[in-house]
């Protein structure tokens, strides 16, 4: 018997940001990341550093076309389908429906779009599992109101939020609000639209933008469940644990907060009120939120349905300051070197016990079913006589998914599905590059730019195959 309930979802996961391209096709608008461009400038534009409103002819912005999904997407669903997909997580492009953010009648080929796309997923079976914003702005909202950090998001946010779940109704039950909506502290032009001025308090900004996101993230949720009572509405994290360095007490309270800082957002979705740590660090920081009435009942009455996240990595950390020479990247998130653990290319920690340990966490925290939503790793996959053998990616996601699995069976985590990222090759959103790639499927195109596009399968794909219709039983690489 298998160990995993019969209906789970294995799928893969996506972003229109990432794949679609077509960025200004059939009517679309700019959004925050058409202005994030490849190179030097790529980081302090992220983090609202750098202020970039505007296409500038010298610079390269992979998610113009990205790998042209919005004209492909046909023939991509088909091979996703000969995979066995139960789900596939994508996100809505909210400029392809509202260009600017302030129009009242949407566009109507954007709409059409997403439902064609929706409709290609029902067709083979697959159930499209929608982010309402994965890291997505319309430009000019950020460019007029400062995006997030304005209440006047909220309206603009329910408007499209409305049209949406109405047009979509028959064809997708499985919404979630914001993705890793946490990324607001660490990446805030990408996570909410967000530049900042020299000398403001950065901090103030960010808490009030995180009540405004989590406000609308609860009117989502009560739309939603208006809309159609069968749907299920879930917030999104960027999860993984922070370890302690050390058994020091210092190190294990400093891993406690810098956990507690990750789970702000979720606690607030998920148990409707804002916690007592985070009121504390408010005022003790002299941040004074502007919140009106009705807004805590709001986030009180209208919570989320299941908890999804990522996962790629576990996190350390110290109080110790020379503990800090010895340093590596991890999604954003910067983290000591764990000597108990691989690392990849690009210097993400290689944990699959942590994403047990996180599943765990989560579940105990919330008791709330889970969705892994993301999941996998990034490599620079090599064309060797005309295939592609990721091993590697093989073995990482094998180690993964037995923990998954054993959290489900042995620690009684209930677990909704599973869509590792990237399920075809698409634009890195941390660096903006192809080459680091995720895929069971090739897209040939390079960090340039150049490259035909053509599709090709790994040897992943033949084995994630094996894996889904096993429902995880068969995790072999033959």
């Amino acid at each position: 018997m298998s160990r995993l309930p019969k209906n789970f979802l294995w799928g893969g996961a996506v972003a229109a940001n990432q794949l679609e391209g077509a960025h200004l096709d059939g009517g679309k608008g700019l959004t925050n990341i058409d202005v994030v461009p490849m190179g030097k400038n790529r980081f302090p534009v992220m983090k609202g550093d750098a202020v970039s409103f505007e296409v500038s002819a010298d610079q390269y912005y992979p998610s113009h076309e990205a790998i042209d999904f919005y004209h492909t997407y046909k023939e991509d669903i088909k091979l996703l389908a000969e995979m066995g997909f139960k789900s596939f997580r994508t996100s809505i492009a909210w400029s392809r429906i509202f260009p600017t953010g302030i129009e009242e009648t949407p566009n109507e080929e954007g709409l059409a779009f997403y439902q064609s796309l929706f409709e290609e997923c029902k067709a083979y079976g697959i159930e499209p599992v929608v982010t309402i914003s994965h890291f997505d702005v319309p430009l000019h909202l950020a460019k007029t109101i400062g995006a997030w950090r304005s209440r006047e998001m909220i309206a603009h946010f329910e408007k499209y939020v409305r049209v949406i779940l109405e047009r979509y109704k028959e064809l997708v039950t499985y919404w979630m609000t914001f993705n890793e909506i946490n990324m607001l502290l660490h990446l805030p032009f990408v996570g909410a639209g967000i530049s900042f001025s020299e000398g403001e308090n950065k901090d103030a900004v960010l808490y009030q933008a995180a009540h405004h996101l989590l406000l609308a993230s609860s009117i989502a949720t009560k739309i939603a469940h208006q809309i159609n009572p069968l749907n299920k509405v879930g917030c999104m994290l960027a999860a993984g644990l922070t370890y302690p360095n050390t058994c020091h007490p210092e190190d294990i309270f400093m891993a406690q907060s810098k956990n507690r800082e990750n789970y702000f957002f979720i606690d607030v979705q998920s148990r409707g009120e804002y916690p007592s740590y985070v009121k504390k660090y408010l005022e003790r920081s002299g941040i004074t939120l502007d919140i009106k009435e009705g807004d805590l009942e709001l986030l009180k009455e209208h919570t989320v349905d299941y908890i999804a996240f990522s996962y790629y990595s576990s996190r350390l950390t110290s109080a110790d300051p020379k503990a800090w020479e010895n340093q590596t990247a991890g999604n954003v998130f910067k983290t000591l070197r764990n000597p108990h653990l691989k690392a990849s290319e690009w210097g993400w920690q290689i944990d699959p016990k942590g994403l047990r340990t996180t599943m765990n966490e989560l579940y105990d925290r919330y008791q709330k079913p889970l969705f892994i939503v993301e999941n996998g790793l990034g490599a620079n996959d090599e064309v060797i006589d005309g295939k592609i053998n990721d091993d590697y990616r093989i073995e990482y996601l094998q180690h993964h998914i037995k923990e998954m699995i054993d959290a489900v069976d042995l620690d009684g985590v209930a677990l909704l599905g599973y869509t590792p990222w990237g399920c075809i090759d698409l634009v890195s959103a941390s660096t903006g590059e192809m080459k680091k790639r995720y895929g069971f499927i090739y897209v040939d195109k390079d960090n340039d730019g150049q490259g035909t596009l053509k599709r090709m399968k790994k040897k992943s794909f033949e084995w994630y195959k094996q894996v889904i219709a096993s429902n995880g039983e068969d995790l072999t690489n033959q």
